[in-house]
């Protein structure tokens, strides 16, 4: 006989949620045997003193999930089942290894040179686009995405004519790849060559892009930086299959490459079959001191550079759309080996960017942007001045997000990172960022980052950055 716990006034279960619940977990515990008849919708009702709808949806649930059969004419039956652990076997709490931090670094001043400022954000701007994009584009969002693997088409074109007149940049739609970030986007690359390619990158340097490479056992070299960037007589004689640089505002010294750099470089790529660059033009928007330098890619008469750009710093992380330039052999490739990819940027997303920059939109928050940025970087140049004299040498100010700073201090880094958090500082080091080997800086080296630092928050967090390091 069935004893079933039913509580009809029950708030947080349905009873046929009750009935089904207790049911499925007897015939776990194998209380029933296997193919034993169950009782009938109209005896469990009477027995339970509940509807029969309440004990057919039990049955339909237990039925559709494969815990019971039903035989016509005859009834429910118990299906034959392998023993399986109980839920009770389940931790009851999480591992304190895997729980992930709630800070909300109330009070907190940040040097972040991940984060943007979101409060200048043109939400307005971008609401009304994203009506327009629904309203002139239902199509594009009611098509199965894998119709445009590479991103939509008019998105694509609208990002090529504005890469051409603001970056210099010479593509064809069609070589544009969106994807949900400039990692996701690395990966797919990798397919794209041998598997014993050998990449070279610059040293110190993305930490991001090293893993993923390392991750996909990728043979990888990594090569120091010289005052022009990235060191072209080492790169000769690592000699690479594929060099990643980002020349317009290395990450993370800032050092920006000049054109003779540029063109070493090119000119390597052009030397044997199969060789190329990837550019990585992640905050080209801001320049301060002149006008913006113009891409790599432009440049490229051999079709040997692979262009990327991302919109995270120019208008918000979150919105994850970032592209690839394949030069056309590669591209070929690509059609082969990852058309079967679907898209992983958002198709609203895409449209919205579309309206925001053919209606003028995004120039103008650019140009916002640039005047609240230089404001910013300037003020935090003064105050470091200001604080530290002689002490500090700045590098990499006059593009970019964010700049390094080095110190003259007797203090090691680690203490400076106990006493900035101490001071409620938001900061980060260089030493992450050399790949492989020592730490190559002589004295403690920040990477200061003034996007999402506001005028008034500025002289108190170089107090603070003043008390870690030298008070």
């Amino acid at each position: 006989m069935i004893s079933l716990n039913i509580k009809p006034d029950a708030k947080k279960d349905y009873i046929y949620r009750q009935i089904y619940k207790q049911l499925k977990r007897e015939i776990l515990l194998h209380h029933f045997l296997p193919h034993e008849k169950l009782p009938s919708k109209r005896e469990l009702s009477k027995t339970l003193r509940v509807s029969v709808n309440s004990v057919n949806s039990a049955y339909q649930q237990l039925l559709e999930e494969g815990y019971i059969y039903a035989v016509e004419r005859s009834g429910f039956f118990v299906e034959k089942l392998d023993t399986i652990p109980l839920s009770q076997s389940v931790p009851k709490t999480l591992d304190l290894d895997l729980i992930e931090e709630q800070d909300s670094k109330k009070n907190w001043i940040s040097f972040s040179h991940m984060s943007v400022d979101r409060s200048i954000f043109p939400f307005d701007s971008w609401f009304a686009c994203e009506h327009k994009a629904l309203k002139l584009s239902r199509l594009e969002l009611n098509d199965d995405s894998s119709r445009f693997p590479q991103g939509i088409y008019a998105v694509r074109e609208t990002i090529a004519r504005f890469l051409s007149i603001a970056r210099g940049v010479t593509c064809f739609p069609e070589q544009i790849v969106l994807g949900g970030g400039t990692q996701f986007l690395i990966y797919l690359l990798r397919n794209l060559f041998p598997e014993n390619a050998l990449y070279a990158v610059e040293n110190p340097g993305y930490r991001r892009i090293y893993e993923l490479l390392k991750m996909e056992h990728a043979r990888l070299q990594t090569i120091p930086l010289d005052r022009k960037g990235i060191s072209f007589d080492l790169l000769k004689q690592v000699n690479p299959n594929v060099v990643y640089v980002t020349p317009s505002h290395q990450f993370p010294s800032g050092v920006v490459m000049p054109i003779s750099r540029r063109i070493q470089l090119l000119n390597w790529a052009a030397q044997k079959e199969d060789r190329y660059i990837i550019e990585d033009d992640y905050d080209s928007e801001f320049k301060y001191a002149s006008d913006t330098i113009p891409s790599l890619q432009g440049l490229d008469s051999y079709d040997r550079v692979i262009y990327f750009g991302t919109f995270s710093k120019s208008l918000l992380p979150g919105l994850r759309i970032s592209y690839m330039i394949l030069p056309q052999k590669l591209l070929k490739k690509y059609r082969e080996k990852c058309s079967f990819i679907m898209s992983t940027s958002n198709a609203l997303g895409q449209l919205t960017l579309k309206q925001f920059i053919d209606s003028g939109e995004y120039r103008k928050h650019i140009k916002h942007m640039k005047q609240v940025y230089v404001e910013r970087q300037k003020k935090l140049i003064g105050e470091l001045k200001k604080r530290f004299g002689a002490s500090i040498k700045m590098h990499g100010a006059n593009a970019g997000l964010h700049f390094t700073a080095e110190f003259d201090t007797h203090r090691p880094v680690d203490e400076i990172m106990v006493r900035a958090a101490k001071e409620k500082l938001e900061l980060y080091n260089m030493e992450p960022y050399c790949l492989d080997g020592p730490y190559i800086y002589q004295k403690p080296a920040f990477i200061l980052g003034f996007a999402n630092l506001s005028v008034e928050k500025i002289e108190e967090g170089v107090d603070r950055l003043y008390r870690a390091i030298v008070h």
